[in-house]
């Protein structure tokens, strides 16, 4: 039997560049057919998917940042675009059609804002307990307002502080950024940025500065504890076991 009967058919083609060898058309193909499996699998995904879970799902000699990149760059200009969120990815209407969607569109209750000012504090000062929050805001934060951020699925309890009472540490999620469009919790506005928004006066104090959310957002700090079991149970995140007789 000769080597051609044994050669692995591919059941895709390309257009072949001139003087391209063999070796760089096969590393095309095969990086071309991982490119299409990582759009199935986001397509098919009603969550953003992580790289972690794309990895492994695809070969594992694939360039993953290189084929999404590609893959991100063939999306750029067509009514759907690959957006990255977090260390996650999907697929999101162009953000210059959103207007079509309009209509379908369920109009959810706007939050208040007491809410989008402890909203705004745990985004840039996470982690951050309850009792920060109010020191920073100067008044009491209501145990509601907490709770319909957390209703929302874009704030959560990160931890507990290493301090006496050890309060609960609040930090945001992934669908925090994707609601926002941010790709990680660095891309949030700048002080310039707010001014020339109108969020923030022209006149603020010389010593008013903006704290910078930290780059990894999910790894605790020193000063905290992870949630434990019992701890989920107390905050009422989990169900009680039940101890047999």
């Amino acid at each position: 039997m000769t080597d051609s009967a044994n050669a692995t058919v591919i059941p895709f083609v390309i257009d072949d560049e001139e003087g391209e060898s063999n070796g760089n058309r096969a590393e095309r193909l095969f990086l071309s057919e991982a490119i299409r499996m990582a759009e199935a699998i986001i397509f098919a995904s009603a969550e953003p998917v992580t790289e972690r879970a794309l990895a492994a799902r695809l070969p594992d000699c694939v360039d993953l940042r290189l084929a999404l990149g590609e893959l991100q760059a063939a999306y750029d200009k067509r009514g759907v675009n690959l957006v990255k969120v977090g260390d996650a990815w999907a697929f999101r209407t162009a953000s210059d059609l959103a207007f079509l969607m309009s209509r379908d569109t369920v109009h959810q209750k706007k939050l208040s804002r007491a809410a989008l000012e402890v909203l705004a504090i745990i985004a840039y000062h996470q982690p951050v307990t309850r009792a920060e929050i109010e020191d920073i805001r100067g008044v009491e934060t209501s145990k509601g307002t907490l709770d319909t951020l957390l209703e929302t699925e874009w704030v959560r309890m990160r931890g507990r502080r290493k301090t006496p009472g050890r309060p609960v540490t609040y930090g945001t999620t992934e669908k925090f950024l994707d609601h926002f469009q941010l790709e990680e919790i660095r891309d949030l506005p700048g002080m310039e940025e707010l001014k020339g928004a109108g969020l923030l006066s022209t006149r603020m104090p010389s010593n008013f500065s903006i704290p910078q959310p930290p780059a990894d957002p999910d790894a605790l700090t020193e000063d905290e504890d992870p949630l434990t079991d019992i701890d989920l149970e107390e905050l009422g995140l989990l169900t009680p076991r039940i101890e047999s007789d």
